[in-house]
């Protein structure tokens, strides 16, 4: 996938736990001048950004692409969400994807993902 045109990026699993990859990535990508739109119903913000309590509660309008960093049984349901909302661009973290978010996503029309490779990485690269 190629993320050289990605400016806005939604982050389900952002935490303030700052031990777990949920905080690392937000942190990350924060510092590197992404705009951010953490999803995590426990917080109302993470490191000064607003919260939002799910993928449907995001604007509809401007995200580049939404990044997991949750198990993968948390994932498939917010994959399915996100998809119903209108995304097409997913990032799973290692460790956040699984063959059954795989055989749904490789089911849909116009969907771009990625497995394995670490956000964090990847955008380093840029």
């Amino acid at each position: 996938m190629d993320l050289k045109n990605i400016k806005n990026i939604a982050i389900i699993g952002a935490t303030t736990n700052k031990e777990k990859y949920g905080y690392k990535v937000l942190k990350n990508l924060k510092d590197k001048g992404y705009t951010l739109y953490p999803i995590n119903p426990k917080y109302n913000k993470i490191e000064g950004i607003e919260t939002y309590a799910s993928v449907k509660d995001l604007p509809k309008e401007g995200i580049d692409l939404i990044v997991f960093v949750v198990p993968a049984k948390i994932g498939i349901t917010a994959v399915k969400e996100a998809y119903e909302e209108g995304f097409r661009r997913f990032w799973f973290q290692p460790g956040a994807e699984s063959d059954e978010i795989e055989e749904y996503l490789e089911k849909l029309p116009n969907v771009e993902y990625s497995f394995i490779k670490c956000i964090m990485v990847e955008t380093s690269k840029n």
